[in-house]
């Protein structure tokens, strides 16, 4: 009797043309998409350009480039950049290519129904995890790795990953989001808690969530050292992909692969999410994760939905839905960032950005919006962001002595509102 396997475990084997696997083997397996964005995509085209002469790229249709750091360059050097790229996918006949203003990557590549349950997808971007989302194995690779085996052969090596289960049940309190858990977890675990593990996110509280709300678990897994994250597939994952592959005339067929009774942890955490207050990441890092009550109060000057963890569509609803009929505090900006074209006009259709405009936030394009800075939301020295942005590590975005403080949506909304880091439970809604 062959040994259960779970969804990783299962596409990992047919990916590498064997029956099963195991935590521990190593697999040479065939990869599906290879996801890059204007930066990484730069950086793996050097590699292939000045260190693989004479290499040709196997299959350019699994490529995809989406331009979102530098969305509108400010510098001839960073045009030159993006310039590079769009002539690396002419010559190499790269035809997923989502130029400037298209969103963040890794909504735009499943929004565009390129990501299907079974799939291995790997991305030089660290949330390429987030996949896990869809029923497909997703993980993050170095450009060296996407240049010469990635590009040249459509294969990745991956060692098969033990697997971590987190079980979430109860019922939330009301102000606490997606994002407070998904956040709180990663305190819990540490950002050494799972590395090189798998991380199932289960129990009726995932189940309970649409596929939107549950992908913000598998993009954090990175956050602890996790080699990848999903949530083991159901009617809601089928639907959602199947919604999604409608806008593909050729959208590829795809089973959807679950985990047998049975499979193997190494772990198994339980967590009751009715017990989970508002939470915030503190400088300096993403790991220091701790209750609202601890942030309370500090002055802030730039609030921030946006980016891959908080351009969706109900993020930037629940920020106009706390600042309607508001003005924000004269001493912050306030910034929204959809996540793609599709999420901007969704907003703008109901009438999302004339409440925000009123209260006096500034709409920006689709992007990875002040991730970086490479556009917008730099700091000064003394200055402090709160946000829904992935990361918060020094100098990332501006002065390294600059403070960022990362946060769900209803957060940033309540802080943008009094000035100072607020417990969104304090304020009224309308």
């Amino acid at each position: 009797m062959s040994t259960p396997m779970n969804m990783v475990e299962k596409i990992l084997a047919r990916k590498s043309g064997q029956k099963s696997v195991a935590p521990g083997d190593v697999v040479l397996a065939d990869v599906d998409l290879m996801l890059m964005h204007d930066l990484s995509a730069n950086f793996v085209m050097k590699v292939f350009e000045n260190e693989m002469e004479g290499a040709s790229i196997k299959d350019p249709s699994r490529l995809v480039f989406a331009f979102d750091h530098n969305f509108a360059p400010a510098t001839r050097e960073a045009a030159e950049a993006l310039a590079a790229v769009r002539r690396f996918a002419k010559k190499h006949n790269v035809k997923n290519v989502f130029d400037s203003g298209c969103g963040s990557l890794h909504h735009v590549i499943m929004e565009a129904g390129l990501v299907a349950p079974g799939m291995i997808v790997i991305g030089c971007d660290s949330h390429s995890p987030v996949h896990g989302a869809l029923g497909a194995f997703g993980t993050g690779v170095g450009n060296n790795s996407m240049a010469a085996l990635g590009f040249t052969q459509s294969k990745g090596w991956f060692k098969v990953p033990e697997t971590i289960k987190i079980h979430f049940h109860g019922s939330p309190m009301k102000t606490v989001q997606p994002r407070d858990i998904s956040q709180f977890l990663v305190g819990k675990l540490g950002e050494d808690g799972a590395i090189y593990k798998a991380l199932e996110y289960a129990g009726p509280y995932i189940e309970s969530l649409d596929v939107h709300d549950r992908a913000l678990f598998p993009l954090q897994a990175i956050d602890v050292g996790g080699k990848c994250g999903f949530v083991n597939p159901d009617d809601k994952t089928l639907r959602h992909v199947q919604q999604l592959l409608e806008v593909r005339p050729d959208a590829p067929a795809f089973e959807l692969l679950t985990n047998d009774p049975g499979c193997r942890y190494v772990d198994v955490i339980d967590i009751d999410v009715s017990k989970i207050e508002p939470q915030v990441a503190c400088p300096p890092t993403v790991g220091n994760v701790k209750p609202i009550d601890a942030a309370v109060g500090t002055p802030i000057n730039v609030a921030e939905a946006g980016g891959s963890t908080g351009g969706r569509l109900s993020d930037i609803r629940a920020v106009a839905r706390y600042v309607a009929n508001k003005r924000i505090h004269p001493d912050v900006r306030l910034q929204i960032v959809p996540a793609s074209r599709e999420i901007y006009l969704a907003a703008l259709k109901e009438g999302l950005f004339e409440t925000l405009h009123l209260a006096g936030a500034n709409i920006f394009p689709p992007s990875a919006g002040s991730n970086q800075a490479f556009n917008m939301g730099a700091l000064a020295e003394d200055e402090v962001m709160v946000s829904t942005q992935a990361r918060n590590f020094p100098g990332r975005n501006g002065h390294p002595k600059a403070r960022h403080f990362l946060a769900s949506a209803l957060t940033v909304a309540a802080s943008a509102l009094t000035g100072k880091i607020t417990d969104p439970r304090t304020l009224e809604v309308q």
